[in-house]
């Protein structure tokens, strides 16, 4: 008896899948609501015209100036903010990263006697030795000397830093 229930149930589903019995969605087509229109008018809401832009800014010339102090007065306090701030933010050329001091003086040892214009320095964030090239604001200031070293330091790679802000920037631009 269950298995006629089963099947009763599946033959359905089944001859729907082989074309048998066809499945229609209900509602129309598109075609029955091509000719529609409404007048929707009556319902929009109403605005008054924008002012001409050309006779606005002539007659408050005289309100500019406050702009321009405001303005001097916010970048003011920008750079204010900005000095406070011991640390910024930029990138360097990672040359290696390693638990291997003496790679890491090698590969180091390796760019001054290669690269005599590049500076470089190595940190130590335990367990790994980093040797850097260069503090840059951006990443396209990086870019001229990591095309000069990417063949001799294959691992070189541009990442992102922090560097104190009273120490003298240690990159030297004769690309």
């Amino acid at each position: 008896m269950q298995k006629r229930i089963w099947l009763a149930a599946l033959l359905p589903l089944l001859l729907s899948g082989c074309g048998f019995i066809t499945i229609s969605k209900t509602g129309g087509s598109a075609e029955r609501f091509a000719d529609y229109r409404e007048d929707l008018s009556a319902s929009r809401p109403r605005f008054d015209p924008l002012p001409n832009p050309v006779a606005s800014i002539e007659r408050s010339g005289s309100s500019i100036a406050p702009i321009d102090d405001e303005l001097a007065v916010a970048i003011q306090d920008f750079i204010r903010t900005n000095e406070r701030e011991h640390f910024f933010n930029g990138f360097t050329i990672l040359v290696y990263s390693g638990v291997d001091r003496e790679q890491a003086f090698k590969t180091r040892n390796k760019l001054y006697s290669d690269y005599p214009g590049i500076t470089t320095f190595m940190q130590y964030q335990e367990p790994r030795y980093l040797v850097k090239v260069g503090r840059y604001i951006n990443r396209i200031e990086a870019l001229g000397w990591y095309e000069k070293i990417k063949d001799a330091f294959p691992s070189a790679r541009i990442v992102q830093d922090r560097f104190e802000r009273n120490q003298p920037n240690q990159h030297q631009d004769n690309l």
